[in-house]
């Protein structure tokens, strides 16, 4: 497996690989590799020459030092993990944050035409500069034909496709189904910081997007919304921060269903002090 620290060993493997002709998906991660990134390559590795999979715990996207702090870095069985899926087809870039933004990290402002003012970007402040500033400088330096991310991340997936329009970045996003625990929980790497009794209870969020979905046939996204907060009010570990049914484009909160487009429900939920996002196409 090739492991590379610094930006400018990776850029000369893959300008070689360039001169080959041999075409290049892009994986990026924060490490903590579960089943759902391993879909990912997988997905990448069926439709490129090489993948490139990058480990990177990058600092501007955090809101919170303490979750920075926290967020689990296990960049060995990261790699032995990508092994068993290949070991002469994909490289990984783990760099250090001086590599990825030299003596001092920060981000690049971006206009994502008001995405980044939807859901998430209410609540975790400057969160999708720096998703933007680290995928915009990933781009540059791998120069993927395609790039691959999860649904479970639905808004970020959409603040990238706006990046790349924006920026004329040639790259084509790929988004990927999300990728859940037999128990339904969305695969994440703060699960395994999960206290057993908030892992038990945790199924609890996908549970009652299944039931929003149900009820959205018949119900107005008023009610339905409604409905959610409720079930969270009465549970005795889940915390509600947000649920929201937006349009899957605009990210705008429905005021009223449409046939004509997409609806999605969004949901962030607290278990102790661990943030959980998921969501669910609605039609």
């Amino acid at each position: 497996m090739e492991v590379y620290s610094e930006k400018q060993q990776i850029i000369a493997v893959i300008d070689a690989l360039r001169a080959k002709q041999k075409t290049l998906g892009l994986v990026p991660t924060m490490g903590a590799l579960h089943e759902g990134h391993l879909a990912l390559v997988k997905t990448a590795l069926e439709n490129n020459d090489k993948v490139v999979v990058s480990i990177f715990v990058n600092p501007t996207q955090f809101d919170s030092k303490e979750d920075l702090i926290k967020y689990p870095r296990t960049l060995e069985n990261d790699i032995k993990l990508l092994e068993g899926l290949s070991e002469d087809r994909i490289l990984v870039y783990a760099p250090t944050v001086e590599d990825v933004y030299g003596e001092e990290a920060i981000s690049e402002h971006f206009d994502y035409d008001g995405l980044e003012f939807e859901m998430e970007g209410k609540f975790r402040t400057g969160h999708f500069d720096g998703v933007g500033t680290i995928v915009k400088r990933l781009f540059e330096i791998v120069k993927p034909e395609q790039a691959y991310f999860g649904e479970k991340d639905f808004q970020q997936l959409q603040i990238i496709k706006k990046l790349v329009e924006k920026h004329r970045i040639p790259v084509k996003i790929i988004g990927c189904d999300i990728y859940r625990e037999p128990s339904g929980l969305a695969m994440s790497s703060r699960n395994v910081r999960l206290k057993p009794a908030y892992k038990e209870a945790a199924p609890f969020i996908f549970k009652t997007l299944k039931l929003a979905k149900q009820y959205f046939g018949t119900k107005s996204a008023n009610e339905v919304m409604q409905w959610v907060e409720k079930q969270f009010a009465k549970h005795e570990l889940l915390k509600l921060e947000y649920f929201i049914i937006a349009d899957a484009e605009t990210l705008k909160t429905v005021k009223r269903k449409s046939k004509t487009k997409m609806h999605r429900a969004f949901i962030a939920v607290y278990a102790d002090d661990i943030r959980l996002i998921d969501n669910i196409a609605l039609n």
